[in-house]
């Protein structure tokens, strides 16, 4: 196979191929790559059809393949639970085609994946500060969604061209995008209240066009370390951006007769993101430097 060794950094100007064009993550990827100076475009070829992927990748002649691409479902993953089959067809055979592609044309794939496929458990409690790492089988199939990302992801650790991020909770300063984390749960009628890992893309999608540069390969819990609950980021959006911004909070319990899958809520393990990345800052100076201070329309803080 033509693969750089892992961690190695190429001397040839690179060159990306982004899928996901219209998504959140790609999107903010192409920016991102302007703003750097590097040539990218967008794959116009659906991810389940090989022959369209094969001419997107001859067309380009990628250095590196960036998968943003798949289905969450909207509003949210409850649609996945009624739409099994496109669920499947996005999320499983489009993700393993691109990475089967890749692997015979000799390229590494930078997937961002999910890690909405673990939960607190008696092993892993919340609160202990005890996170999930790289290499934990997978123990949260409540939504059919995470159900297909962790099949996915147990499938592609045999792709050695394939680096696997996995995404949490995503957050970004554009406080008017509907997807981002902290403009979903200001807009809900109640929150419930528990410490999660999350992702500020802000300061993590940077990082992962540094790993193509690096040629990193294998499974990464792509968050900020540390944890952050609802009602911290509620209390931080009141103190910079909306002081009289209130909000009710409820039970899983009472969550769970609103919602049709349950919802992951777990804290990943980052040691292995923040060995390469030492500079990475914690989900709560993040959310400041990154999001918060960026927006701020209060005086105090």
């Amino acid at each position: 196979m033509g693969f750089e060794s892992n961690g190695s950094a190429s001397d040839k100007p690179l060159k990306f191929l982004i899928y996901g064009r219209t998504g959140w993550i790609g999107g903010f990827l192409g920016k991102l790559c302007k703003a750097q100076g590097i040539e990218f475009a967008y794959g116009t070829g659906r991810l389940e059809n090989r022959n369209s992927l094969e001419s997107d990748i001859a067309t380009v002649r990628p250095t590196h393949v960036f998968n943003a691409a798949g289905v969450t479902g909207r509003p949210n993953v409850d649609w996945c639970e009624s739409h099994k089959v496109e669920t499947i067809r996005a999320n499983v055979v489009g993700t393993l085609t691109l990475a089967d592609v890749c692997r015979e044309k000799g390229l590494i794939l930078i997937n961002y994946a999910t890690g909405c496929i673990f939960e607190y458990n008696k092993d892993y409690p919340l609160g202990s500060g005890i996170g999930f790492k790289e290499e934990d089988i997978p123990n949260f199939i409540g939504s059919f969604y995470s159900k297909t990302k962790a099949m996915v992801e147990d499938l592609l650790k045999n792709y050695e061209n394939v680096c696997t991020l996995r995404v949490r909770m995503p957050i970004s300063s554009d406080l008017s995008n509907p997807r981002n984390f902290i403009t979903k749960i200001a807009r809900y009628e109640k929150v419930v209240d528990i410490p999660n890992s999350m992702t500020i893309l802000d300061e993590l999608l940077p990082i992962s066009i540094k790993m193509a540069q690096r040629n990193l390969t294998g499974i990464y819990n792509f968050t900020n370390p540390g944890v952050v609950s609802h009602n911290e980021i509620l209390e931080m959006y009141r103190e910079y951006i909306d002081p009289k911004f209130t909000w009710k909070n409820f039970t899983l319990e009472e969550q769970a007769k609103v919602i049709i899958a349950p919802r992951s809520n777990n804290e990943l393990d980052t040691t292995k993101l923040k060995q390469e990345f030492p500079e990475l800052l914690s989900i709560k100076e993040s959310l400041i430097k990154y999001v918060f201070k960026p927006n701020q329309k209060t005086s105090a803080a």
